[in-house]
């Protein structure tokens, strides 16, 4: 909020002056986080972050021991992915608090216990009805103005608030502050465009003589244009003119197509601020492909994933007692939209399946399919071992063949033909008495 200065006065106001009237300032254009949706790059970014993640499966998990997670039943993820309070969505919900973190840089929710203390409902509020304070020993809190203007303070455990990028990290800086010029040049171009075309003439071809036309000339020539040439059916038919008369077709003025440009460069400048791939805002123009899958990747782990990670962190912090902080958790799924075509993931699952990661419903249930019978078994290849049995292979293959007994075996084996060997009382089996 910005501070009034006693300065200010009818002859000299301050910028908060003419917000407070309406009365827009400078060129005649106000942005706010109000105003600014008016541009549609800003609209169409904060649509494209607001509905990915509020259209993302977030449910909570209950940590397995010694490691792992199952997903569990819980009241926060009932909130989380049904209703948050009985008059909204889960997807409304978190959609309208998205855009509101995105326009003002900070969403808040007041949190609704019951007389146990468990979490019942999710309010979100208007962040521009939201103000920090601190009380005497330094504690924070929250005072909230309602619309019929009556004032109440939230304890600083019953907030639910999530701040952007700030600078005390307490609260965040509104990205439309931040990229005030960038957005008022936006709204600036698309209200010179329309005041040009509502007030503006532009002819699409002027037809110019040496002289003045006759008024019996003029009377054919408006028949002749209106009977021969006028309408989409009567395009590209030669054009007979009289007394010396010639026609040319106008092109896109120089100072035209700069505006164009501008119009052009100031969506992907905007696109930049919020991190939005320009494909995702039907510009694809640098699109292809074989690069707007790879674009699609980096929107979700460079755009989205700092947003989801704001959620799961915050969703942890509040909404779990610190006893089940250590056991259930929150957390967004976008193996969905990290995907790539069918050909990938055929490849990918078949890797994961030969090495014992997945199992045939592993696989099914992340295509979205359901379960086989005896599809939970894991499987690995006969030719492999582990690693610790490698030493121990290597040295029994190591220690030399015993030596057979002499006489006894041949190269082979086996007992060559003629020989005999001894009974158990020592003599020759095959000998006779002198």
């Amino acid at each position: 909020m910005e501070k009034r200065s006693d300065s200010s006065d009818l002859k000299y106001p301050q910028k908060w002056l003419y917000n407070a009237l309406g009365v827009p300032l400078g060129r005649g254009i106000t942005v706010t986080e109000s105003t600014a949706m008016r541009s549609t790059a800003v609209l169409t970014c904060v649509r494209i972050l607001s509905e990915s993640v509020a259209s993302l499966p977030l449910p909570v998990y209950k940590r397995l021991n010694p490691r792992g997670k199952v997903r569990a039943k819980h009241r926060v993820a009932d909130l989380l992915q049904n209703r948050p309070n009985p008059r909204m969505t889960a997807f409304t919900f978190r959609e309208t608090m998205m855009a509101h973190i995105l326009l003002w840089g900070n969403c808040y929710a007041e949190i609704e216990s019951d007389a146990a203390g468990e979490v019942v409902a999710l309010w979100p509020i208007p962040p521009h009805r939201v103000e920090h304070l601190e009380t005497a020993e330094g504690d924070p809190f929250f005072r909230v103005s309602t619309k019929d203007g009556k004032q109440h303070n939230v304890p600083f455990y019953a907030m639910f608030h999530i701040p952007g990028l700030g600078f005390d990290g307490t609260k965040g800086v509104s990205v439309i502050h931040w990229a005030r010029q960038a957005i008022e040049l936006s709204l600036a171009t698309e209200q010179f465009g329309a005041d040009f075309f509502e007030n503006g003439t532009n002819v699409g071809a002027v037809a110019t003589l040496p002289g003045t036309l006759s008024d019996a000339a003029f009377e054919r020539l408006q028949k002749s244009l209106r009977e021969k040439y006028e309408g989409l059916g009567k395009a590209h038919r030669l054009m007979l003119l009289e007394e010396g008369m010639t026609f040319s077709k106008n092109t896109i003025p120089p100072n035209d197509a700069q505006f164009l440009e501008t119009r052009k460069f100031q969506i992907l400048e905007i696109a930049r601020v919020f991190r939005v791939p320009p494909h995702m805002m039907a510009d694809l123009e640098r699109a292809s492909f074989s690069n707007i899958e790879q674009q699609s990747t980096d929107f979700v782990i460079h755009s989205l994933r700092p947003w989801l990670i704001r959620w799961e962190q915050t969703i942890n912090w509040k909404l779990f007692s610190l006893n089940e902080q250590k056991r259930f958790f929150a957390e967004h799924l976008v193996e969905g939209l990290l995907r790539g075509d069918s050909s990938a993931r055929a490849a990918f699952y078949k890797e994961m399946f030969m090495i014992g990661v997945y199992s045939q419903n592993d696989i099914r249930e992340k295509e979205n399919d359901n379960p086989i019978e005896g599809g939970d078994r894991y499987f690995v290849p006969l030719n492999m071992m582990p690693l610790d049995m490698l030493d121990e292979h290597y040295k029994n293959q190591s220690k030399p063949d015993p030596i057979p007994p002499e006489g006894g075996d041949n190269k082979d084996g086996e007992q060559d033909e003629g020989t005999t060997g001894a009974d158990d009382s020592g003599e020759s089996s095959g000998g006779q008495e002198g």
